[in-house]
């Protein structure tokens, strides 16, 4: 295989350790190796940083290995031009597998320009990511506990959906509350707290028509107009 990276580096990543193997030299010639075993916390991470940076490497490439890989390419991005390698394209082939192994492969195959790297986005695009999915969840989350709150109320015989559209409106919620504190609630008292939420509608309401009447009046005076 024709060699195209003079200096690179191939990272072998685990939850507790990563192992890096650095290939050097000429491309025409066989490259030298050196191969050393870091620990993933903050302090091991920087030493590996800093131990490439003097060996020069260019080019890094690890496998995206679960989310163990992240904490690497936090430390390594903007120091080197890193490679996220899928596993499933650099397997290497069946037999006696080994850390050191692993890493040398991976660095064979960068040196040789083999890996094509998946897309990792910026930073901040990153952060964003991380952000969408924990709202995500929390709305998932939610939504499980409205739909459980529901199925208590229904097997206890409270048939609030019968007389609100939302229970979890400001009725709904003054009305669960009401449940937790232990108080008997009246039919007349359900449909007062309904009705005082009515009339604040019905007060609104005829605004809301004055603007639709205008905006059809508009319209139609603008068809008639070009008729």
């Amino acid at each position: 295989m024709e060699a195209m990276i003079e200096r690179c580096a191939g990272l072998d990543v685990h939850q507790e350790t990563v192992v890096a193997c650095v290939l050097f030299g000429q491309l025409d010639k066989k490259p030298k190796t050196s191969i050393e075993t870091f620990s993933t916390t903050p302090t091991g991470l920087l030493a590996l940083s800093d131990w490439l940076a003097t060996l020069q490497v260019s080019d890094v490439v690890m496998e995206s290995t679960g989310v163990y890989w992240k904490p690497i390419w936090n430390i390594l991005e903007g120091s080197f031009h890193l490679v996220l390698a899928n596993a499933r394209h650099v397997k290497n082939v069946p037999g006696r597998k080994t850390d050191v192994k692993d890493a040398e492969w991976l660095a064979k195959l960068l040196r040789c320009g083999l890996i094509e790297s998946n897309f990792v986005p910026p930073e901040d695009i990153r952060d964003l990511r991380d952000l969408t999915r924990y709202r995500k969840k929390l709305i998932h989350h939610r939504t499980s506990e409205q739909n459980r709150i529901h199925k208590i109320l229904q097997d206890a015989n409270i048939k609030l959906t019968s007389v609100l559209s939302d229970i979890f409106g400001v009725s709904g919620r003054r009305i669960l509350e009401a449940i937790l504190n232990g108080e008997k609630i009246e039919t007349d008292g359900l449909r007062k707290w309904w009705i005082g939420e009515q009339r604040q509608v019905l007060l609104i309401l005829p605004v809301q028509l004055m603007v639709v009447f205008a905006v059809i009046i508009v319209i139609c005076c603008v068809t008639i107009g070009s008729i």
